[in-house]
């Protein structure tokens, strides 16, 4: 009797899982519209990026469901990851981001900042400790810090400021799909429930390029 009861419950809670998964989005909810759409770099692609903070608690934890999903994406999805500032302490992140991508080390390096600072406790907006952990990761210390404070690498932080305010974003992580469509950990609640609205987002935006 025990084992058809249990075997009753598994059905019911298989179901109700099921029909949870293939719920529909509900705008308000699990994302917002942009009531001003932000023109894409690559019309022919759909448009998935990620605002993130290294120090962020969620977006470390969301950061390994986002890779995974990165590296299984659709082929019509353009991802990047944009760094966010949203108070002065920020900007040594966004810096250190860029500057990775000038120099062709964010594969190398992007993941383990993130384990840096969370489960090493090791403090990378404090400069000299940047500039000191990076020499220890065995790049050249002075190449590193030329790139830091380039030109460039201030442009783009002064455009990621700029794409903030555009997307009116209040907080990270927070995913833009296509320049429309807008959710965040806070919206969608696990990392896993996260991917989820950003499969749904990327569909609706697919449906909508393909509608006459």
């Amino acid at each position: 009797m025990n084992r058809l009861i249990n075997f009753l419950l598994f059905i019911v809670i298989g179901l109700a899982n099921a029909s949870f998964a293939q719920a529909e989005i509900v705008e308000g909810r699990d994302y917002i519209v942009l009531a001003n759409p932000q023109p894409t770099e690559d019309k022919r692609s759909i448009e998935v990026l990620e605002f993130f903070w290294y120090g962020c608690p969620h977006c470390n934890e969301l950061h390994p469901h986002i890779d995974s999903w990165r590296q299984n994406a659709p082929k019509d999805v353009k991802f990047q990851y944009v760094p966010a500032i949203f108070r002065a302490n920020w900007a040594p992140a966004a810096k250190t981001f860029y500057a990775m991508e000038v120099m062709g080390l964010t594969k190398t390096l992007h993941d383990k900042i993130y384990k840096a600072i969370h489960r090493d406790k090791i403090d990378l907006a404090n400069e000299a400790t940047l500039f000191n952990w990076i020499e220890k990761q065995g790049i050249e210390r002075d190449k590193f810090v030329n790139a830091y404070n380039s030109f460039s690498v201030q442009n783009q932080v002064a455009k990621s400021t700029q794409m903030m305010r555009q997307y009116k974003l209040t907080g990270v992580p927070a995913l833009v799909v296509d320049g429309k469509y807008v959710t965040s950990g806070k919206m969608s609640g696990t990392p896993r429930d996260t991917i989820q609205i950003l499969n749904e987002l990327i569909d609706k935006a697919r449906k909508e390029k393909l509608a006459p």
